[in-house]
């Protein structure tokens, strides 16, 4: 088993955080992982991504130049990432922002509008979780138990009603996903 994922969106939509989660989690359940973010100006409103692997073998190299999972959160991460997903991978994205959406037809493509979903649950910070609950929703890449022991230890005296959006927006994706 070996996941290549490219998280990417605007600077300030978490792309980097599904991917930070997304790669201790797998770490916490003793996968080989890596964690490469990609920002700069990107952070100022341009495309921002990171580069996750996950695997039950050595991971040789940090880079993903072919994903077999994208997170697009934005049109312009479908524009630069979704051509480069490999055949029969997965192409997770954000109706809200991706007008124009994927134009490939070998890949698996699930979406929502994670705006809309965010902002209903309370907080468009949570947009990143319906993505990362999409993803394990689809996948299993790691287990939702895992993802709620780092956010809890993370959130859970710092901001208890963001845990709980998060929580929330997590079991949304993983629900989209499998229905």
């Amino acid at each position: 088993m070996k996941y290549e994922i490219i998280s990417s969106g605007f600077g300030g939509q978490g792309a980097l955080t599904v991917g930070k989660f997304l790669a201790k989690a797998g770490m916490k359940e003793g996968k080989n992982v890596s964690w490469l973010p990609s920002y700069g100006p990107e952070m100022r409103g341009g495309t921002a991504n990171v580069s996750v692997v996950i695997s039950d073998k050595e991971v040789a190299s940090p880079l993903v130049s072919f994903p077999s999972i994208l997170v697009a959160l934005n049109q312009p991460s479908i524009d630069k990432f979704a051509s480069a997903t490999i055949d029969g991978g997965l192409i997770v994205f954000n109706e809200d922002m991706c007008p124009n959406g994927v134009k490939r037809d070998n890949v698996e493509i699930i979406s929502a509008p994670m705006n809309q979903i965010a902002k209903e649950i309370g907080s468009i910070k949570v947009l990143n979780m319906v993505a990362i609950g999409m993803v394990i929703g689809k996948t299993g890449i790691v287990k939702y138990e895992t993802l709620e022991q780092d956010l809890t230890a993370f959130l859970e005296k710092k901001n208890p009603e963001l845990l709980k959006a998060n929580l929330k927006a997590i079991k949304k994706g993983i629900e989209l996903a499998q229905s």
